[in-house]
């Protein structure tokens, strides 16, 4: 991410922009400040953890030239890994399912990724639908020349987001009240939150579930429909102690959300972004007029066109 040529279009990953909310706005006059990721080569954040992941275990030998990396996806994930391996030569096998946007087979497959299916009961996001995805991977993984890329356990994904911390310092001018980000794996908020707390450590910290399977507020696992968040089971790496507050945000919210999103700010966005608009305005309400809350606009509406809530 350091803009050289000589990295080929994986210089594109990073600096992105950011910009202010203008209609769907808190009462209290707070400021909602929006980091726009889809900016980046495919369109979503995981491009950052994508780079991070693959040259690091090129890097340290884990993962050879010419081999083929393995990883269970919703699909964001997916696409950013096959990005990365497309542009560095590497095989990639994905453990996919029709819960989620066919967009994001489409692209994963126009990128060379082979996919292999966990059929899904009747498109729920569950618990037991993101195990078996794991366990197939893992056997996938088993294969010669194959390496799991593992992205709930591998810590290499949450070093791709501090920089993405350190933009949003900078870009913001160093005045933010809170930082308010979806938890699926949990890499996105920890880097971040290392990269924003290494300017500022009294900066609050905010994580999104969705209300239908709050399993890191304590409540029982369940079926929802955000893509890209909410895993149904803790995440391995998840660390409680980085976080001052969790907003719970159902699946019906989030998807109003993005279609006021699109039609009153022309910010076109999944519905995880949805979500994160939706508790972050309820964070902002909390706060007074010199107040800013910061969130992410995680990817593109484009890979959502078949799903709610476009469809």
């Amino acid at each position: 991410m350091s803009g050289d040529l000589s990295e080929g279009v994986l210089a594109a990953v990073g600096h992105t922009p950011i910009f202010r909310l203008q209609k769907v706005v808190p009462r209290s006059g707070a400021a909602i400040v929006v980091k726009w990721e889809p900016a980046n080569p495919t369109g979503s954040m995981k491009d950052r953890m994508a780079v991070e992941v693959i040259r690091t275990a090129l890097d340290d030998g884990r993962l050879s030239p010419g081999d083929t990396v393995v990883e269970y996806t919703a699909g964001t994930t997916g696409v950013s890994l096959a990005f990365v391996c497309a542009a560095l030569g590497l095989g990639l096998h994905v453990v996919f399912s029709d819960a989620f946007s066919r967009e994001k087979r489409q692209t994963m497959q126009a990128l060379g990724a082979t996919i292999t299916d966990v059929p899904s009961d009747h498109g729920a996001i569950t618990e037991d639908l993101i195990k078996r995805m794991i366990a197939t991977a893992g056997d996938i993984s088993s294969a010669p020349g194959c390496w799991w890329a593992d992205q709930l356990n591998n810590e290499d994904a949450v070093r791709g987001y501090v920089p993405l911390g350190d933009e949003l310092w900078d870009q913001v001018g160093g005045s933010m009240a809170t930082f308010v980000q979806a938890v699926s794996t949990a890499h996105s908020i920890h880097g971040v939150t290392a990269g924003l707390h290494a300017h500022d450590p009294s900066i609050s910290v905010v994580a999104v579930e969705p209300a239908e399977s709050a399993v890191l507020s304590g409540q029982p696992t369940g079926a929802h429909s955000i893509e890209g968040i909410g895993i149904g089971f803790v995440p391995p790496l998840w660390r409680p102690d980085l976080v001052d507050g969790i907003e719970t945000v159902s699946s019906s919210e989030a998807q109003a959300m993005a279609r006021r999103l699109a039609r009153e700010e022309g910010v076109f966005a999944g519905t995880s972004t949805g979500a994160n608009v939706v508790a972050a305005l309820r964070v902002a309400e909390t706060l007074d007029a010199t107040a800013t809350v910061v969130t992410i606009a995680v990817d593109s509406g484009l890979r959502y066109l078949s799903t709610k809530p476009y469809a």
